[in-house]
């Protein structure tokens, strides 16, 4: 019982300070910039000119955005903890739907730290290598989204949408924040896969779909705000029990 109340309570502390943390990364993601300025619209070689003058804040704000994804990932997890006396098989998938979008994400996050900086220093040097560094850069363009890059970070989207619809039915009813949360996730789910199948019918043109995906995706920060008052509330259930038990 005590072992069980223990991982309870780490499990619910991990939710609430990842959700602390995704709150704080997402308000500095509007003071760091991802790309060039139009970065959908703006010519290869701007793009190679930009990312050579400002490689550091590129690599900052990228991982800055790995933190985000870490810390979501966190929240998800423990939102998937949260079902598991209600629904345990559903928790368990909810959980590997979680891992999964985790190597979606962090994939091209860290090819924008790693790689991306190294192609454009090496396109604007015109060091050995340089004929393969610009086709790739091409390919690895974080504001096309169409782009091999901004494939994966779709799909990891896409995997959080399977997940909200897994987890809103059993989160559902615990209290009111589990409630908001529950409500919100499923509607982004079922918004999200409105919105792939809006894209497959051609009703969403390319230039479209970073402001029609991304803007459902704001949907979760409404998640997380609420989960906070529902970690919190694990976290003192615990230690409450504790107290009791040991009197």
């Amino acid at each position: 019982m005590g072992a069980t109340i223990t991982l309870d309570l780490q499990i619910n502390r991990l939710g609430f300070w990842s959700a602390v943390v995704a709150i704080a990364t997402t308000v500095i993601t509007f003071f760091i910039p991802l790309d060039v300025p139009d970065g959908y619209t703006a010519s290869h070689a701007d793009r190679v000119a930009w990312l050579s003058a400002n490689s550091g804040t590129f690599i900052l704000g990228w991982i800055n955005q790995i933190a985000a994804m870490l810390s979501l990932s966190g929240v998800f997890f423990a939102m998937a903890w949260h079902i598991a006396t209600k629904d345990p098989l559903r928790a368990i998938i909810a959980a590997m739907i979680v891992f999964t979008s985790f190597v979606a994400f962090i994939i091209p996050k860290f090819i924008a730290v790693w790689t991306i900086p190294l192609l454009a220093q090496t396109i604007s040097t015109g060091a050995v290598g340089a004929d393969l560094a610009d086709p790739l850069l091409r390919l690895l363009n974080v504001s096309v989204p169409f782009s091999l890059y901004t494939s994966f970070d779709y799909l990891g989207f896409w995997l959080y949408a399977v997940f909200g619809l897994l987890v809103a039915g059993p989160l559902y009813g615990e209290n009111m924040s589990a409630k908001i949360a529950a409500v919100t996730i499923g509607v982004f789910g079922l918004l999200y896969h409105g919105l792939l199948a809006a894209l497959m019918l051609g009703a969403i043109a390319p230039p479209d779909i970073e402001s029609s995906f991304l803007g459902a995706s704001g949907l979760l920060l409404i998640v997380v705000v609420a989960m906070i008052v529902t970690f919190r509330r694990g976290m003192v259930a615990p230690s409450i029990a504790t107290s009791s038990g040991s009197q």
